[in-house]
């Protein structure tokens, strides 16, 4: 299955500065502003919102 460029491969990092990550998928054409998620963050052992970085 080839990679598409539509939905490319997102690092979503946590806002509490924690330093944990997640990647993730989102299409392009559908979502063209920064994905933001709430997450669970196993340092802090509670869900935070997680940002996309580029």
């Amino acid at each position: 299955m080839a990679r598409s460029e539509s939905r490319p491969v997102v690092t979503l990092r946590s806002t509490a500065g924690t330093g944990r990550s997640y990647a993730t998928r989102k299409n392009r054409r559908n979502h063209p502003d920064r994905l933001e998620l709430r997450k669970f963050d196993s340092a802090l052992g509670r869900h935070v919102l997680f940002r996309e970085v580029r």
